[in-house]
């Protein structure tokens, strides 16, 4: 669900100059906690032959938006993480399982009921893995790069 924030123009590009902050950074940053003075944001990035598409799946499936966009990157903002997708022209999505093509990173998401969360991840794009290794605690799909993320109800709560 793209949210109404900063519109994407004709070019690609966001209309708006304002940057949005995560949240949460101030209240870090009032707190004392610091570890590195110049730490702005940390935002997970992911490789793609076309950023806007992947992160348009990524802002619809967590909620987010999207921030700011080019020809090379688009930065997807939620409550509790940034993420980008950046453009990479000789790009090759993963083979997970098989390790041809490694899956370099991937994000379990907690969700409360499996079954609605893969079908909602399909309807905004996503496809079951071909291999699910424990279907009954959580699910491997793909986003549309074919970059590998798991639904689990399995997440402690301590760690929500």
């Amino acid at each position: 669900m793209l949210s109404s924030g900063p519109r994407i123009g004709d070019a690609g590009e966001i209309d708006s100059h304002e940057q949005p902050r995560p949240a949460g950074r101030d209240s870090l940053a009032a707190s004392g906690f610091s570890p590195w003075a110049s730490l702005e944001a940390v935002s997970v990035s992911l490789d793609r032959a076309d950023p806007l598409a992947l992160g348009r799946f990524w802002a619809a499936m967590l909620g987010g938006e999207i921030m700011f966009a080019s020809t090379t990157t688009v930065g997807v903002r939620t409550e509790w993480v940034c993420l980008s997708a950046l453009k990479i022209p000789d790009y090759v999505a993963p083979t997970w399982p098989e390790g041809d093509v490694p899956k370099q990173i991937h994000l379990d998401l907690a969700v409360t009921d499996l079954e609605a969360a893969v079908a909602e991840a399909e309807r905004l794009g996503a496809r079951s893995a071909p291999v699910q290794p424990a279907p009954d605690r959580w699910r491997v799909l793909l986003d549309p790069a074919g970059h590998p993320f798991f639904l689990t109800t399995q997440i402690p709560p301590e760690a929500r």
